[in-house]
């Protein structure tokens, strides 16, 4: 998986003297919370709603409207976009992106090619949506969750009893626990799940969860 299937790709920029009245328009009429800032294509800032927050007049304000808009106009960008921009490459997998987003703590970011140009955006919804994908949970079907010990040969063996079974597999994730143990998540079209949970069981398998989704 990699962040060029899953980003917003050719996204609306701003340039760093665009007033701030101006991009708070146009990121209302398109519904956007980020916005690349550019220069000549390559990236010099980010801006998000929160930064255009941090400038407009609390509801306590003595301003008028006019007197609003009069001061927004005369902000530009460059004076309250982020200039340390947190970014990622193309290239990267979306495993990447989502590790840096959550080591910075931000929700979006923007995506860059090897030269330095804006291609895109990637944020937590875009990452929240590949794990749905993943887990195929729109598509419905059995979960069954196992208990393992960390050791080779264990992926193998369980996707055995399952063939055997006459199961297919459609996703299957690992979770690191502690003490050399991981939690094994299993996806498939399951019918007959007492059963193959039976045929786990006997191969000293703990199951801890099953659930039918959708």
């Amino acid at each position: 998986m990699f962040v060029i299937n899953r980003m917003t790709k050719n996204p609306m920029t701003v340039t760093d003297d665009t007033k701030v009245d101006e991009v708070a328009h146009l990121m209302k009429k398109h519904n956007f919370r980020r916005l690349p800032v550019v220069d000549d294509g390559k990236l010099v800032g980010f801006l998000s709603d929160s930064d255009l927050m941090r400038v407009a007049p609390s509801s306590a304000t003595t301003l008028s409207r006019y007197e609003i808009n009069s001061l927004l106009a005369k902000i530009c960008v460059r004076d309250i976009m982020k200039k340390d921009v947190v970014s990622v490459n193309v290239d990267a997998t979306i495993e990447e992106a989502a590790l840096i987003m959550y080591k910075n703590k931000i929700g979006g970011m923007p995506v860059v090619s090897n030269m330095g140009a804006v291609v895109g955006v990637i944020t937590e919804t875009d990452i929240f949506k590949t794990f749905v994908d993943v887990m195929g949970l729109a598509d419905g079907k059995t979960r069954i969750t196992l208990e393992v010990t960390d050791k080779i040969g264990v992926v193998k063996d369980i996707a055995e009893i399952f063939g055997q079974a006459g199961v297919s597999i459609d996703s299957l994730i690992t979770c690191k626990k502690e003490d050399n143990k991981y939690e094994i998540v299993i996806r498939g079209d399951i019918t007959n799940i007492d059963d193959i949970k039976a045929k786990l069981e006997a191969k000293g398998y703990k199951v801890i969860h099953t659930v039918k989704i959708g």
